[in-house]
Parts: C-alpha cells; sequence; structure tokens
C-alpha cells in the first residue's frame, strides 16, 4: 500500500508532541510512535551505552563477523515479549516479511493477500513461490469463497496486516482461523498491533484471542518499541529456514547495537508495566467517542488512529486551515488503495495531554457543526 503525507514540507520535532511547520510549533497527531519511546531518556541512553562500546554499526552480516551476543538476547526478549518460541530480527520491519516469505518459499500451494495489505506483504508474495491471489479487504466470505475452490495439495496462506494503519481497523483473524485448512497459515504484518493491542501488547492475534500455531508474525521495531528494525516471530524450524534460505537476512547488515540495545530497553519497559498501554486506549476512546458526539462518523476501530471520511477538495482545504489555526499540524495521507485522495488520519499517543486531545476534538466539532450549516 503506497502512502504519501500531506502537505510534504520538511518538519522538525519541538518536545514530545509538537514539531516546527512553517515557522509555527505545532501539536501534531502523526506518526507512529505511539508511546514515544524514541525520546524516552531510558532508550537513549541504552543507545549511548552501547555506542560507546560497540560503535555505531557491525559493518557484516550474522553469518559472517556481524554477530553478537546482543542480537540473540533481544530475539529472546521478543520471543517471550510476544509468547512465540523463537525469533529472528531483521534491519526493518519491511524486510521481516520479506526475509519471513523468503524462508517459507515452497511450503504453500497457494497465497491469498488482503487487497489493501502494507506493500511488505505484497512484496513478500512474490518470494513464496506460488500462485498469489488477491481478496477484498477484510472480507471474510470472498476469502472464504476463495478457499472453497478445489485445488491440488491446498496449503495455503493468508497475508494481512494486523492493524491497518489507514483507519485503525484490524483484520478479523478469528473468523479467518475458522475458515483455514489445518495446513494452512498466516503471515501477519503487525507492525502497527505489537505492543499496542491485546493484554498484554501482543498485538491483533492477542487482542482477537487467536494462537499462535498457525500464525508467523512479522512486527516492526520503529513504532510502539520507539527504536529500529524488525522481528519474525515463528517456531524453531522456521527460524532455521530464515536462516538458511532468505538472502536479504544472510546478505543484510544487522540492526546496528546502539538501536539494538534501544529495542531491548523498551521490551522491557513495556512487558513490566501496562500503564502506556491504557493510557494510550482510553485516550483513543476519549477522541473516537467526543467525535461521535459532535457528529462525525467515526467507526469502532481499535486501534489508536482516527481517519476521517473523505472530504471534498474545498471542505479539505478549509479544515486543513481551521487546524493551523488552533495549532495542530494537518496531518493527511494518501493510501494509493484505500482513498482516492489525502485524508486526514490523526494518531493518537499515550504522551498526549488532556489538553492536547481536548484542543483536537474542539478544532474537529467546530468544523463539523459548521459544515452541517451549510
Amino acid at each position: 500500500m503506497g502512502l504519501r503525507e500531506q502537505p510534504s514540507d520538511e518538519l522538525a520535532l519541538a518536545g514530545l508532541n509538537h514539531l516546527i511547520w512553517r515557522g509555527r510549533r505545532l501539536l501534531h497527531f502523526s506518526g507512529c510512535d505511539y508511546f514515544r519511546l524514541a525520546r524516552s531518556p531510558r532508550l537513549v541512553a541504552s543507545a549511548a551505552s552501547l555506542m560507546n562500546k560497540e560503535g555505531l554499526n557491525v559493518a557484516a552480516s550474522r553469518i559472517t563477523t556481524g554477530n553478537r551476543s546482543l542480537y540473540a538476547k533481544l530475539e529472546e526478549s521478543l520471543a517471550e515479549f510476544f509468547r512465540f518460541t523463537s525469533a529472528v530480527l531483521l534491519n526493518s520491519g519491511y524486510s521481516a516479511s520479506l526475509a519471513a516469505a523468503q524462508g517459507l518459499a515452497g511450503t504453500f500451494t497457494h497465497a491469498f493477500v488482503d487487497e489493501w495489505a502494507h506493500g511488505a506483504l505484497q512484496d513478500a508474495a512474490r518470494y513464496l513461490n506460488c500462485p498469489v491471489m488477491v481478496f477484498r479487504h477484510r472480507d471474510v466470505g470472498h476469502l472464504r469463497s476463495l478457499l472453497a475452490k478445489p485445488r491440488k495439495l491446498s496449503r495455503p496462506v493468508i497475508l494481512t496486516d494486523g492493524l491497518f494503519s489507514h483507519d485503525g481497523s484490524v483484520a478479523p483473524l478469528r473468523e479467518y482461523m475458522k475458515i483455514l485448512p489445518r495446513e494452512g497459515r498466516i503471515l501477519l504484518d503487525d507492525a502497527h498491533g505489537a505492543g499496542v493491542l491485546g493484554a498484554t501488547g501482543g498485538g491483533a492475534a492477542e487482542a482477537a484471542g487467536v494462537g499462535h500455531e498457525r500464525i508467523i508474525l512479522c512486527a516492526s521495531l520503529a513504532k510502539a518499541f520507539g527504536s529500529a528494525g524488525g522481528v519474525v516471530l515463528c517456531d524453531s524450524r522456521i527460524r532455521s529456514q530464515i536462516f538458511e534460505r532468505s538472502g536479504i537476512f544472510k546478505g543484510s547488515t544487522p540492526l546496528p547495537p546502539p538501536l539494538a540495545g534501544a529495542a531491548l530497553t523498551a521490551a522491557r519497559l513495556l512487558q513490566k508495566s501496562a500503564s502506556r498501554r491504557f493510557r494510550l486506549h482510553q485516550h483513543t476512546r476519549q477522541v473516537r467517542e467526543q467525535l461521535k458526539i459532535t457528529g462525525w462518523p467515526i467507526p469502532e476501530n481499535p486501534g489508536p488512529i482516527v481517519r476521517l471520511p473523505d472530504l471534498s477538495p474545498a471542505a479539505s482545504a478549509r479544515l486543513g486551515s481551521q487546524l493551523f489555526k488552533a495549532g495542530i499540524y494537518p496531518s493527511r495521507l494518501k493510501y494509493s488503495a484505500a482513498s482516492e485522495s489525502a485524508a486526514f488520519r490523526f494518531v493518537i499517543s499515550s504522551e498526549h495531554s488532556g489538553e492536547d486531545l481536548k484542543r483536537l476534538t474542539s478544532a474537529l466539532g467546530s468544523f463539523e457543526a459548521f459544515n452541517r450549516r451549510l
């Protein structure tokens, strides 16, 4: 899924929840640093300590001289966090899906991809060495009809996001599991749900009450975990296959040690305390409920992402101007498959204050009230 943020002017951060745009300090509801851990003093200290010890880069693949005990330690911590038996660390969340698919190549007879799946999954499908079919977005009935067609040696794999970043909705994983053949699997890119959804931050699968027996999970460490890199959560057999078969894993320089150390600290922080997740979901509910009261048709999505309905160009311009006057960055995104034009999309953080949330809902509420008078 392609995206383009509008406007595209250069931005500079100014504290946890503000940035500088066009010479003004504005409150922002954008980006994916859901817990603002990217600016956490504890993560920064971890990164600085390892930078002094290990330097900026190991400058080699993990299969040559680039391996470090830190990587195994982070993999063990992430496997424990997400309750999988094994993990494979990659240098980006995007490459995690690609490496998983390379490791799984030849395993499945057919692949089924959600039409709005992230570009990483759409690219990953090409590495699976099997026919690929696209099903309508989150459409269980359509997927069921595709799975029901007679196929020789049917071992399907479903490729889907866990939490969809364009609107905060989630894949109906429980329903997918009911229609998935016994030999089938789900390759789940939960970059936005990992650390955010579920009682312990396990993501969309945990929130849906779905076990991991038939899931290969790909997650980003650059969002809820505030660092960088990606990880594949799987069993030991698939881990071995990725090590042996994935050119992306074998041919890439791994995550820089300072960032791996920061990710390890983040995993421990999020595992020990649920307070950030609690605040995040509380803030999200507050914004959604207030917008509904003022007339906005906001769907009941669990993710901390609030997307407004598509507006006309004239209405978009008016709302952007109104947000700017209210001291709020007018965050708009264009998803190539999910919308015909750029839509306003607001990302809530656990570290937004009550006043921050009130300023956003007041600005949007007054705009909706004005539109109803037209």
